[in-house]
Formats: structure tokens, C-alpha cells, sequence
């Protein structure tokens, strides 16, 4: 019987290789910015542009945090709800999970609007040497406590950590406003380029509306005011064609119109046409800005844009319990009406009220619209005022590296 040779014993198996992250992180970030969607886009809006602008502008890494990525694809339709990690427009992209994963933390980190960072991350934090440069950047406000909290401290309980407060503001005491190095320039070279406002109409899904027109968008929260600014625009003495993205004011314009409108749609009554806009980019979104003759805005993200933007605006302010928000609003207007003539800003200040109260009558609407050149002519100083301070990345970035 013939043996058989012995068999060779099977070479080990060759090692598996580690999974590659998403995206390949093999370089750590500068920077991470935290970001919970509390109130649709104004808190992913603000934390997008700082970070698309960290990135583009100054050259960091930034690995960006955000808890609600189905509501960030709707601004940025780039980013994949379904993937826990991704790069877009170079910025990575993380899914912040309730079950924090285990990360080493950025020389720099950011939390942004009081979100909390996850306690985990937080010892991380503390762990690291050389310890990170920890700052909460808060809300904007032009009341004037903001001035003396600016870049406080705050010790945590039991941690060698220090927190530092970093509040966005209108005056160089303060940690400026966002604003792109090119934004400007941008928006005058739009203003000039008539084939740059054709391809904007094009993209909103509609043609331009003859000249005679007042063009005003509207953007705002739910409010019963809007059914009376509608009324009131129905039958101004002055056409009005009202630009009105997708947005939490659908319901009550829908009401009324009387029936069903959606993206795309057109209503017409009186001296009013209504064009209902999809969803705007926010680049896109500037560009609306930019055309109109009159901007309402709500929160904090459109409220900025619109200022840059050099064109009369109406603020809705983010609504706060027994009217807290009329004591933020009045600081605004104080400052912004302080070299105002005084018919403008009478017409103002009984408009912004009116509209944050709910309430609009047509001689409001009519004594706002006659002030409407002196209004565009402040408008445009205003803007000249604030592009002569830094804006709000190049103060983040210079307090952060005093503290590293």
C-alpha cells in the first residue's frame, strides 16, 4: 500500500486589514466643530459656512459634528444622510451619535450654541497634551452685556479645563459677524452680470419679473402676520412680486392663497404675485439676497446675510418666552438706527415690532415702503460700517491660538 506524502502544514493566514474610516482620516483635524440642530437650519447654517470657510480660507483641517444629517442633506444636498463619516467640500463630515465613539480631539474645539459635548470627548479633552483650546461660540446679540462676557472663562467642575465664551457681535469689542473674504466682491460682481441673474432665475424654476415690480423675499417663522402683510401687499400702491423659498411660512401663505401652492408655484391677486421658491443652497440663497429690494429674515444666519447683502430688511426674531426677544431686538435696532434719519427710523421700529408681535396693518406696510430709498441708502453704509472689522473667523482663529 502506498503511503501518502505528508501534508504541508497551510501557511498562516495573512492579517486583515483594517477597515480604511470614511473618509481616510489619516491626517488628524485642527479644528472640530460641534453642531445640534435644535431649529431647522439656523444652527447647521451658521456652523457650515465658519467651517466651509476654516477650511477654503485659512487652510484647516475641520472635522465637523452634526447630530441631524438628514436636515443637513436638505442644505446641502451633498451630504449623505446614511454614512457616519464623509468629506464634503473638504470638510470631514461625522454623524454625531448618542453612543460618542472614542476620538482623539483637535487642537482646537468648538462648540457651538451651548450643544453640550458629549462627556466622553470632554475627558478626551482633558487627557490631551497639550490641552485643546476649548470655546463655546454663542448666539448673536447686539445688547450690551455681550461686550463684557466676550472670551470669559469657564472653569469646568472637576476637569483642568477652561471653557470660553465667544459671542458673535457688531462691534470690535465683540467676535465680529460672518463675512467670506470674496462675499463682497461676489455680490457686486453678481449685481453687474446680467447672465449670473438669469442663470439664479433659471435655477429657482422661473422667469424674471418685469421691472416695475418691488421684489421682496420673505423667509420667516409661522407668524399670523404674514396673511397681513400678504393683505396689505394686495393692494399696495407699488406691484409687489414676494420671493418666498420653502420655509416654515408655507402653511400661512398657503392659507392665504386658499389653496394647495407648492415649489414652483405661481399665485397672483391684486397688486401681489407670490412665487413659492424650492429650498435654496446657501449660496443660492445669497444670490435672492442680493436681487431683492427687500429681505425678510428670520433667526440669526439669513439675518447676517441680508445685512451684508446692503438692502433694507425686516427681522423676525426667534421667539422666546414673555417676549424676551423684544429686549434683544430693541438692542439691534438701537445700534443699527443710530445714524438713521429719524422718518426711517420711526418706520422701522413700528414695522420690526408689529411683524415680531404678529400683527401688520396696511399703514404700516405703507409708511415703510415710502421710506424705503432712505432705508436702501442706510443699508448700504451699515454694511460699509461692518466690512471695516474683521470678520468672525479671523477673531476665532486669533483668540484660539492665544490659548494654545
Amino acid at each position: 500500500m502506498l503511503s501518502r506524502p505528508p501534508v504541508p502544514p497551510l501557511p498562516p493566514a495573512p492579517p486583515v486589514p483594517p477597515v480604511a474610516p470614511e473618509p481616510d482620516t489619516a491626517a488628524s483635524p485642527d479644528w472640530d466643530v460641534f453642531c445640534r440642530i435644535i431649529d431647522n437650519f439656523g444652527d447647521i447654517g451658521v456652523c457650515w459656512r465658519l467651517a466651509r470657510q476654516l477650511a477654503s480660507e485659512h487652510r484647516l483641517r475641520v472635522r465637523l459634528w452634526v447630530d441631524q444629517l438628514q436636515t443637513f442633506n436638505v442644505l446641502c444636498p451633498k451630504v449623505d444622510p446614511t454614512l457616519a463619516a464623509q468629506l464634503v467640500q473638504g470638510i470631514e463630515v461625522r454623524r454625531w451619535e448618542p453612543r460618542f465613539a472614542a476620538v482623539a480631539p483637535a487642537a482646537v474645539v468648538l462648540e457651538t450654541f451651548a450643544c453640550r459635548l458629549p462627556e466622553t470627548f470632554v475627558e478626551s479633552m482633558a487627557q490631551r497634551s497639550p490641552r485643546p483650546a476649548w470655546i463655546n461660540l454663542d448666539y448673536l446679540s447686539a445688547e450690551d452685556w455681550v461686550a463684557g462676557c466676550h472670551t470669559l472663562p469657564s472653569p469646568h467642575p472637576r476637569l483642568p479645563l477652561d471653557k470660553f465664551f465667544f459671542f458673535p457681535g457688531f462691534t470690535g469689542a465683540t467676535g465680529g459677524l460672518l463675512r467670506e473674504h470674496d462675499l463682497l466682491g461676489r455680490r457686486r460682481h453678481f449685481a453687474g452680470d446680467a447672465d449670473l441673474q438669469i442663470a439664479f432665475w433659471r435655477q429657482a424654476g422661473c422667469i424674471p419679473p418685469p421691472g416695475d415690480r418691488l421684489l421682496v423675499s420673505l423667509f420667516a417663522y409661522e407668524t399670523p402676520a404674514i396673511n397681513d402683510l400678504l393683505a396689505a401687499w394686495e393692494v399696495s400702491e407699488i406691484p409687489v412680486c414676494c420671493l418666498a423659498p420653502l420655509s416654515r411660512a408655507l402653511p400661512q401663505i398657503r392659507s392665504y392663497a386658499g389653496r394647495s401652492i407648492e415649489a414652483g408655484d405661481t399665485f397672483r391677486r391684486g397688486a401681489l404675485e407670490i412665487r413659492i421658491l424650492p429650498f435654496l443652497e446657501q449660496d443660492h440663497y445669497d444670490q435672492l439676497l442680493w436681487l431683492c429690494d427687500l429681505n425678510f429674515v428670520r433667526g440669526e444666519d439669513s439675518f447676517v446675510r441680508a445685512q451684508w447683502a446692503a438692502k433694507p430688511l425686516v427681522w423676525h426674531i426667534y421667539p422666546q418666552a414673555a417676549g424676551a426677544h423684544f429686549i434683544k431686538l430693541d438692542a439691534f435696532l438701537a445700534l443699527y438706527c443710530a445714524e438713521l434719519p429719524a422718518g426711517g427710523t420711526t418706520a422701522l421700529r413700528e414695522f420690526w415690532h408689529k411683524w415680531n408681535a404678529g400683527r401688520i396693518e396696511s399703514a404700516s406696510w405703507r409708511k415703510l415702503a415710502a421710506s424705503l430709498p432712505t432705508l436702501r441708502e442706510h443699508a448700504q453704509r451699515w454694511q460699509e460700517s461692518l466690512a471695516r472689522q474683521d470678520d468672525l473667523a479671523s477673531r476665532l482663529l486669533r483668540f484660539a491660538h492665544s490659548k494654545l
